[in-house]
């Protein structure tokens, strides 16, 4: 179990590192804002690991607050680029 665990979390952790420069990096915001959601998916996946490897129950609310935080995060950001690229909705174009 300590061996998977240590490769999980070096896996999780170049990922980590990955994402973080691709938001430093990003030439876009759409390419940030992917970045940031895959760096809170690899967040709750290191925190489960943590979880499966102390077996510990009580933080299992931390992943739901990190799941939480990535989907609303994920969510807001997509509403904002819909709404600076100008576009209408269908239901408000003029015919």
């Amino acid at each position: 179990m300590t061996v998977v665990a240590i490769v999980c979390g070096v896996i999780l952790g170049v990922t980590g590192l990955l994402c973080l420069v691709r938001i430093v990096r990003g030439p876009s915001m759409l390419d940030r804002a992917a970045a940031t959601d895959v760096f809170v998916a690899v967040s709750v996946a290191a925190v489960g690991v943590i979880a499966t490897v102390e077996r510990s129950v009580t933080i299992l609310p931390v992943l739901l607050a990190l799941s939480l935080v990535g989907f609303l995060g994920s969510v807001s950001i997509a509403r904002f680029a819909a709404h600076d690229t100008g576009s209408t909705p269908p239901a408000q174009e003029d015919s």
